[in-house]
């Protein structure tokens, strides 16, 4: 079982970076509405550095995406336990929500 890590330090009120065009899966809008969670909660945390729940070396891999450009992943469990990932590409021109399974 891998140790994964969950962003508990307090998060930085300004956005780190920009979303670019946001798009959803149908498959991951549809899961949002069943676990009564609202897409923007899920971006205002990507935005802000909150990874979610992931592997350190994601975490730290995000950390270091900021500085150099590259692509970000969050991940998010819901109520349901389900999860739904946030990417944001490389270069900031999009994010999109999608269950694991979409990708």
């Amino acid at each position: 079982m891998a140790l994964l890590w969950h962003t508990t330090e307090i998060i930085m009120s300004k956005p780190l970076f920009p979303l670019g065009r946001v798009t959803a899966t149908p498959g991951c809008l549809e899961l949002l509405d069943k676990n009564n969670q609202a897409p923007s909660d899920l971006l205002d945390r990507h935005v802000r550095g909150d990874w979610g729940i992931v592997d350190p070396d994601d975490a730290q891999a995000n950390n270091l995406a900021l500085e150099h450009g590259e692509r970000l992943l969050s991940s998010y469990e819901l109520l349901d336990g389900s999860k739904v990932w946030v990417i944001t590409e490389w270069d900031r021109s999009a994010t999109t929500l999608l269950r694991p399974s979409d990708y």
